[in-house]
């Protein structure tokens, strides 16, 4: 039971772009990450607990796998959707449907694959 409330609480820091380490300072410099359009200008150090995020040059390219396995996961979801209102298997008409997806959520994608790839190595010191 326990490490159910622990799991819902990191889940609960993460969706709200804080510190993994002192749960207090944001890892983006932006209120709302999660919303915002273009690329995520984040923070070197945590203001509360001076957690540095990117341990090393080249760390966040764990997340970029991160990345495309959640866009994969949302073009899969989005076609077995959409496919409901067509009548054939596969409708070409699908497509643009996934790509408008998938570029609606670059932005989510790229800020939380990072946010999951911090969480994922808190522990880690370079």
């Amino acid at each position: 039971m326990l490490k159910i409330i622990e799991m819902i609480d990191t889940l609960y820091h993460l969706f709200k772009n804080k510190c993994p380490n002192c749960h207090k300072g944001s890892v983006f410099n932006e209120k709302k990450p999660f919303l915002k359009l273009g690329f995520p200008t984040m923070h070197s150090h945590c203001s509360h607990c001076h957690f540095k995020f990117e341990k090393e040059p080249g760390y966040f390219f764990g997340a970029m796998y991160m990345n495309y396995g959640l866009t994969v996961a949302q073009s899969i979801a989005t076609y077995g959707i959409a496919q409901i209102f067509f009548k054939e298997t596969f409708d070409i008409r699908i497509i643009p449907i996934i790509a408008v997806v998938i570029v609606v959520m670059a932005s989510f994608n790229i800020r939380f694959s990072r946010l999951l790839w911090i969480y994922l190595f808190k522990g880690y010191s370079a």
